[in-house]
């Protein structure tokens, strides 16, 4: 590791919940003789010791002569534990103080402060997960929706792995034989008749699937920018605070009310979001409004959909009609207050058009809640419109630049061997494409890695995890 303070088998200790009033905290512990270190500060020593793995000890943390906290303590045995060390885990009550006290008692009693990440790394230099699980553990821990959660927890199941060994077959399997041609050639016309091709061209197919998978992982992962725009009064804060379903942003019939931005995340559909409430679109002479009017237009230049609301008892109007036109981003166009018009209007023809920047019309009541899945729907479907598979959850999915990186790679090793196979090159130049491949697929699993990407990938763990 690039990081010098990782040390493998030395005794660390970390806070592993947060730091806030509740009713359990836990310290975590991991490394050598951590249990015999732990021990000292327990008021049953001998029990704890003797503790088999997977079992519970109850008693009281003390300092001295002084009782700390009344905890139980988890432990795991090597290699049966998470890390694959001795570990163990003191529930104790939630208290800040407490807490601290526990944590800092454990550092002057002969453990170490446990760096960002190092739970994981120990787990990962023990064989206990590799690179593709360490990974989805962050993503578990950053997801903002349940489909993001559910996709990251394919990848801690072990799907990505196994998909990554089964092409790995497929390639090493293809090198056997091509090896074996090389010990034993035969009077084949040409090179490219000497090794069969289809668990290439398979290993292909399936390569390449999984780099078109990270597209839509990534907009689970990352989300999108929502912005509500319209003029003064079209209901866009009414439709705010509907769909975070609490009251964020100040309603009135007074125009020019909202005069900032205000955002929050928020699910469509599984899909983080963030949404962002503007300014009515108007021509006006108060300075401050018209600043807002100008982030509006700003804010609309950025997001990946414009939520552009009108009201259905009136017609457009000429700041509606120069919006549209000016507007480079798909837009969903919702008629709101829908329950209080008689007929909703037409749009104009000329935003009826492919061409034109508005994909969807729908119409809801931001008030009585109604219209919502619709648009919800209409939303959804225009963020997954240029994703590989429309958005919908592959079978087995990249979870990160680091390895559609490297999924890039490998295919273009493989790709090439065929070439190079096809052109009638020496097999040792098929060969080594191959075996490039597979040094780059070993770089997502973490078998063939550098220190430096180590350490990049587990900076980024919270210090208890």
């Amino acid at each position: 590791m690039s990081n010098p303070k990782y040390a493998p088998e030395e005794p660390i200790c970390a806070i592993a919940t947060a730091l806030a009033p509740s009713a359990l905290g836990i310290v975590r512990c991991s490394g050598k003789n951590c249990i015999e270190l732990a021990s000292k500060v327990f008021t049953r020593p001998k029990a704890l010791m003797a503790a088999s793995g997977n079992t519970l000890v109850y008693g009281w943390i003390i300092n001295g002569e002084t009782k700390i906290d009344e905890v139980m303590v988890s432990v795991y045995k090597a290699p049966k534990s998470f890390t694959g060390e001795d570990m163990i885990e003191i529930s104790c009550h939630g208290g800040p103080g407490v807490v601290l006290a526990i944590h800092n008692l454990l550092l002057k009693s002969g453990f170490r402060q446990a760096e960002r990440g190092e739970f994981t790394f120990r787990a990962f230099i023990n064989g206990k997960a590799d690179l593709t699980k360490a990974e989805a553990v962050q993503e578990i821990i950053d997801s903002h929706t349940s489909e993001g959660r559910n996709r990251a927890a394919g990848r801690l199941a072990g799907n990505l792995f196994e998909e990554i060994d089964s092409i790995k077959k497929l390639i090493t399997d293809t090198l056997a034989s091509i090896e074996v041609e090389i010990e034993y050639p035969e009077d084949e016309e040409t090179i490219a008749d000497s090794f069969d091709h289809a668990d290439l061209n398979q290993a292909i197919e399936r390569l390449t699937q999984l780099r078109d998978s990270w597209q839509g992982e990534k907009l689970y992962q990352d989300g999108a920018r929502i912005v509500l725009c319209g003029r003064t009064n079209a209901g866009k804060s009414s439709l705010f605070n509907g769909i975070l379903k609490e009251e964020r942003a100040i309603v009135s019939d007074i125009e020019g009310t909202t005069r900032d931005w205000i955002e929050s995340f928020v699910d469509f559909n599984g899909i983080p979001v963030r949404l962002f409430d503007t300014a009515g679109i108007r021509e006006t002479d108060d300075v401050i409004e018209a600043h807002g009017v100008e982030l509006t237009h700003s804010l609309s230049e950025e997001a990946d959909v414009v939520l552009y609301l009108a009201d259905s008892r009136y017609e457009l109007d000429a700041d509606d009609v120069e919006f549209l036109k000016n507007c480079r981003k798909p837009v969903v166009f919702v008629w709101n207050k829908c329950d209080l018009a008689e007929k909703t209007p037409e749009l104009p023809a000329e935003f009826a058009g492919r061409e034109s920047c508005v994909k969807r019309q729908i119409k809801i009541s931001a008030k009585k809640g109604s219209g919502f899945a619709e648009l919800y729907s209409a939303v959804k479907e225009l963020l997954v419109a240029n994703v590989a598979g429309g958005g919908e959850r592959p079978q087995t999915g990249i979870g990160s630049a680091r390895q559609k990186a490297a999924v890039e790679e490998a295919l273009e090793c493989v790709q090439h061997s065929l070439i190079a196979a096809d052109e009638d090159y020496a097999l040792d130049a098929v060969v080594q494409d191959l075996e490039d491949a597979l040094n780059s697929l070993g770089e997502i699993t973490g078998e063939v890695t550098a220190d430096d990407v180590l350490g990049s990938i587990f900076s980024r763990f919270c210090v208890g995890k």
